[in-house]
């Protein structure tokens, strides 16, 4: 028995080779993104939608694309609801606290400047008025996919490689397991 846990010592982990391994000389990083979400005074709508990305269905961790808590860690930011008075200051630190590249998404009406609350005596109205927004998701609430797909716009700008083929991967083992 000693003998064989000193061999996997030795031996470390094996298994598949992981899919960075073949890029060979390329940074493996430059194929996900980090997200930092910031709630500017929403109701709640988008982020129930943001939440059901998180599931087995949607793959977000699978495609790339994680939520991180610390803003020196993110390329995305994205902002949901109108944005408060008492949150201007909170969004324009996350934003200054981003490396570059950094993009920033807009998600739902009410980030867009058309939802029910923008016009109202406690929001500065839309995130474009304190921040330049790289792109814009509409609805109220917009579906897990339309959330999905301006991700991954958003991965585009940032000069994210191999999408498509991350993503046709997915596609081909998802329809495998059924």
């Amino acid at each position: 028995m000693y003998r064989i846990l000193k061999e996997a010592w030795r031996l470390g982990k094996l298994g598949e080779r992981h899919q960075s391994d073949s890029l060979q000389g390329q940074n493996p990083f430059l194929q996900s993104a980090a997200i930092r979400h910031v709630d500017a005074g929403s109701c709640n709508g988008c982020e129930l939608e943001i939440q059901a990305l998180g599931g087995p269905h949607y793959a977000l961790e699978q495609a790339g694309l994680h939520f991180v808590a610390s803003p020196r860690h993110a390329d995305v930011l994205l902002v949901t609801g109108p944005v408060t008075r008492h949150m201007a200051a909170a969004l324009k630190d996350t934003y200054a606290a981003m490396p570059q590249p950094r993009v920033v998404v807009a998600l739902g009406d009410c980030a867009c400047g058309m939802g029910p609350f923008t016009s109202s005596y406690a929001t500065l109205g839309a995130v474009d008025r304190l921040l330049p927004v790289h792109l814009a998701c509409p609805g109220c609430p917009p579906p897990p996919t339309a959330i999905l797909a301006a991700l991954e716009r958003a991965m585009m700008e940032l000069g994210v490689t191999n999408r498509s083929t991350a993503k046709s991967d997915l596609q081909t083992k998802h329809d495998t397991h059924r």
